[in-house]
């Protein structure tokens, strides 16, 4: 089982985790989606397509566009369509 954790709290848990460029994404269903709100932040990777982003808040700490996943992926990476990673602080184990 991959556990996402940050400042106490379980973001995520799932034993259906997807690994690309190092980074474990996470299936959708597997988040607990009371610590996430939607970013207006976005990005573009060159195989993957646009990128947006979410924040995290654990008892009232925020940090901004901890999560991230690519909502209509290019074909190359149409495998983490629906699935979710994370960086800036959040453990992943």
């Amino acid at each position: 089982m991959t556990t996402a954790t940050w400042n106490g709290a379980t973001l995520a848990e799932s034993d259906a985790t997807i690994v690309v460029e190092n980074n474990q994404y996470f299936p959708a269903d597997s988040l607990n989606k009371q610590y996430f709100t939607d970013s207006n932040t976005h990005t573009s990777c060159g195989w993957k397509g646009l990128c947006s982003y979410c924040s995290i808040e654990v008892d009232g700490q925020v940090n901004p566009d901890a999560a991230w996943y690519y909502p209509e992926p290019k074909e190359a990476a149409k495998n983490i369509a629906g699935y979710v990673a994370f960086w800036k602080g959040v453990k992943v184990a």
